[in-house]
């Protein structure tokens, strides 16, 4: 019975030690998409004359570490640099996630900013309660979202 029992343990601890670590909050593909602190990111915005993509999410939702897979989808990191992008952490930024909430402080939930900061709030998610939460396994969703903001939040060009 004992060796039973500590092949079993042993089992168990190689599966545990096989398994990916989980991270909190979500893996966001820091390696392919250029984050931003809010600051950071509309003085960038300016700059380059980009429209900004943000998003705010916490450490402890589980629908925002599988939203954070849809940021490893070829086509949305092929996107994301047309845009300035933007993640915000809810819990440790609650003055900035009250400042932006037009239908609650929901999380995940994506916003699109104009390059002078002014929130469009008519580009939104199909989605009729939580109009910013984009699907959390489904890339087109977001994507449909970016193609929204960049027909609609092209800046002028200059002379």
């Amino acid at each position: 019975m004992r060796s039973l029992a500590t092949k079993i343990s042993m089992a168990s601890l190689l599966i545990l030690l096989a398994a990916q670590p989980a991270r909190a909050g979500g893996d966001w593909n820091d390696a392919n998409i250029a984050w931003r602190t809010y600051d950071e990111g509309l003085a960038a915005s300016k700059k380059e004359n980009k429209p900004v993509c943000l998003l705010f999410y916490t450490e402890w939702c589980p629908h925002c570490a599988r939203y954070s897979q849809v940021f490893h989808d070829p086509e949305v990191v092929k996107r994301s640099k047309s845009f300035v992008m933007i993640r915000i952490d809810g819990d440790k930024n609650r003055e900035m996630s009250g400042k932006f909430n037009p239908d609650g402080e929901y999380i995940p939930r994506t916003y699109f900013l104009s390059p002078a900061g002014a929130l469009d709030p008519s580009i939104q998610a199909h989605a009729d309660r939580y109009k910013y939460f984009y699907s959390e396994s489904d890339p087109a969703s977001l994507l449909s979202g970016m193609a929204q903001a960049m027909e609609k939040l092209k800046a002028p060009k200059s002379k």
